[in-house]
């Protein structure tokens, strides 16, 4: 029994020993001054580099970049840092986390590639909190002290001597001045595709009145009840968009365009509709306007117009298009020649209207006439074509019973 106590004695012993040194280790890490055995401070990074991907179109290459935020504000999740202006449209990288800016790697005004890393943010950092406004003091206003020197009739003020003036000098004039400043992308890409329009097709140009009466006595009678009905005012930009694309489906070489060797034909109509912007005339797509009512269009000229307005047009309101109309009368413009939009084949003017006299059934009468001009390559269209598809505008145009009746 000895024995076999003291081999047991023996054998235990290393385990005691390191039981007795790990709970004196647990007495003096749990100590009050000390911090828990397990407990371990690690501070992970929480830098992130943003990297602007793309453009979303192999056709942009780089960009302008202009500055929405600065070092040391505070981001929130998918909010706007900053806009990159391409020749097409402005792009606007969102903060993927929220956080504080640490660095802004690019200029302001710098030119932008895919690739590029445009600022460092700090996304463990927190929001900045609200200072409570302090409660206003009431400022006492101290009280007059009455002195006898008030009471003491004030003594007239001596008249300054006058200086002779000198004579006055002669502005020095200059024979011409200019001012020079550069060009933003958007304004050197309507230049260069312009140019380009007119370099590749033969464009011609042919016109037609247009009586507006109908139309306008529809707009007026019904343009209250509209608007009560679909949230949206009724205007003439959705009576030619409705009557265009009904001709596009009926004369199919309209909607179509060349490449190379070959005729394209679009089976679908998407509308460009000019708009003008402060940096620029955009023409964003309405897509499918052969299956949209009134109210679809005027609801979606809506929203692409307040987008151009606040600069939110993306490349994939502009991309696409099969057509475009263009409305000079909104300024005034009696007559014009409008330009090709890209690869398209044709594009149709408005004008302003007028009240002009007319011979009706072999009268003479005062109706709203609007002139209306298509531009058209010739090289796919031939002048039959041309005249009969604008044709076809007027008459849907002047009775749009025929929009409503598919005529």
């Amino acid at each position: 029994f000895f024995f076999i106590v003291l081999f047991c004695t023996q054998v235990n012993t290393p385990k005691r020993m390191a039981s007795r040194l790990f709970l004196r280790n647990i007495n003096r890490q749990t100590s009050f001054f000390s911090a828990p055995l397990f407990y371990s401070s690690v501070r992970f990074k929480t830098e992130y580099t943003f990297t602007f991907k793309d453009f979303g179109a192999e056709s942009i290459s780089e960009g302008t970049l202009n500055w929405s935020k600065k070092v040391g504000d505070y981001v929130e999740e998918d909010e706007e840092v900053c806009t990159i202006e391409t020749s097409k449209a402005t792009v606007f990288p969102n903060s993927p986390n929220s956080g504080v800016l640490l660095k802004l790697l690019k200029e302001d005004g710098a030119t932008v590639e895919a690739g590029d890393d445009l600022w460092v943010i700090d996304t463990d950092a927190s929001p900045p909190e609200e200072s409570e406004p302090a409660p206003e003091e009431t400022k006492k206003e101290p009280a007059k002290e009455q002195t006898k020197s008030e009471d003491k009739p004030k003594e007239k003020a001596k008249p300054k001597e006058t200086k002779p003036q000198a004579p006055p000098k002669k502005a020095v004039t200059h024979e011409g001045s200019e001012t020079r400043v550069s060009m933003d992308r958007m304004r050197q890409a309507i230049a260069k595709n312009l140019k380009d329009a007119q370099n590749t097709a033969a464009m011609l140009t042919t016109f037609q009145e247009c009586d507006m009466y109908n139309l306008m006595k529809l707009r007026s009678e019904y343009k209250d009840l509209f608007l009560d009905t679909h949230g949206v005012k009724l205007g003439f930009m959705s009576g030619f968009v409705k009557a265009s694309a009904q001709a596009l489906m009926k004369h199919r070489n309209v909607n179509g365009y060349i490449d190379g060797d070959e005729i394209v034909y679009k089976d679908y109509v998407d509308i460009n509709v000019a708009v003008a912007t402060p940096k620029g005339l955009v023409t964003p797509v309405i897509r499918d306007c052969d299956k949209m009512s009134f109210a679809d269009i005027e609801q979606e000229i809506g929203t692409l117009a307040d987008k151009a307005r606040k600069n939110r047009i993306s490349l994939g309101d502009l991309q696409s298009g099969t057509f475009t109309i263009s409305n000079g009368g909104v300024y005034g413009s009696m007559m014009g020649t409008p330009i090709i939009n890209g690869t398209q084949s044709a594009i149709l003017g408005m004008h302003a209207i007028t009240k002009r006299a007319v011979v009706i059934n072999d009268e003479i009468v005062i109706r709203p006439m609007m002139y209306l001009a298509l531009t058209y390559d010739h090289r796919l269209l031939d002048g039959k074509d041309a005249v009969t598809f604008l044709r076809s505008i007027k008459e849907n145009v002047e009775d749009p019973r025929r929009l409503v009746l598919d005529l």
